[in-house]
């Protein structure tokens, strides 16, 4: 519950649908993403954490898997939020975000996105731990478009358990975040984000040709943390000349910024 990570991100409008089935016939618990049968320890450690019945969990993504997206936090949160609803719980908001951020810490796949995606919108995690006692704060947004390319996947558990690449996060995120309080706007945060890519080490040489192709217009792009990936918040007059450019380099995501939390339908 008290790990965590600090940091500031963006919590996008698009994530992860997901649905549990139980019934009579299914003997073991089976986690499923976008139809393909998988481990998802994640998400199973939030279905053992809620209940001892085998259900199923069948998650669909329309972000990408692996790549910087918080996929698994959102699939966990969907999971717990699913469970509450098909077994009548009765477990409160603040409860099921807690069990997620549980299960994503203990199972190495992220620190601080469901934190985040409790709360929506650009969201500063003044101090780390579940959603229900970190302290955090956000940058006033409008629903911005965010444009994203893919470069590839990049394990988050194996920087996470890399105690060097660890050491460099934290030194460069305390810089970027004494930077990004004394100047908390949209601007600031990309411009802080760029610096934090480049002051950890995480960028690869792909990641730093497409922000440096962002900058070549005028556009400051930032590392999608922790994975392969750039984004980046163009005002409307350099929108379509950054799609051109991004398109170099593989397919051209386009998101809002989510301002609100979690959707339930």
């Amino acid at each position: 519950m008290k790990k965590g990570s600090t940091g500031c991100g963006l919590v996008l409008d698009r994530g992860v649908d997901t649905t549990v089935t139980i019934t009579e016939d299914i003997e073991s618990t089976e986690i499923y993403l976008n139809g393909e049968k998988i481990a998802g320890e994640t998400s199973r450690s939030v279905v053992e954490s809620i209940t001892e019945l085998p259900l199923k969990v069948e998650s669909v993504s329309d972000i990408p898997i692996g790549c910087g997206f918080g996929a698994s936090g959102a699939g966990a949160l969907g999971t717990a939020y699913a469970l509450n609803h098909a077994l009548s719980l009765g477990h409160t908001a603040s409860q099921l975000n807690d069990i997620a951020h549980v299960a994503e810490v203990s199972n190495g796949s992220g620190l601080g996105d469901v934190t985040g995606q409790a709360h929506g919108g650009i969201l500063i995690r003044k101090t780390p731990g579940a959603p229900s006692i970190a302290s955090v704060d956000q940058i006033p947004s409008k629903e911005n478009e965010v444009y994203c390319v893919v470069l590839g996947e990049l394990s988050t558990k194996s920087i996470l358990s890399n105690p060097k690449m660890v050491k460099d996060i934290n030194y460069a995120g305390k810089e970027a975040m004494s930077k990004l309080m004394k100047k908390p706007s949209v601007e600031n945060f990309m411009i802080c984000s760029k610096e934090f890519t480049i002051r950890s080490g995480l960028a690869s040489d792909r990641v730093m040709e497409a922000i440096e192709t962002a900058e070549s217009i005028g556009v400051t792009a930032s590392q999608a943390m922790l994975g392969n990936a750039v984004f980046s918040m163009p005002s409307p007059s350099q929108s379509n000349e950054l799609d051109n450019l991004f398109s170099e380099f593989g397919t051209v995501l386009k998101f809002r910024i989510r301002t609100g939390s979690i959707k339930i339908t």
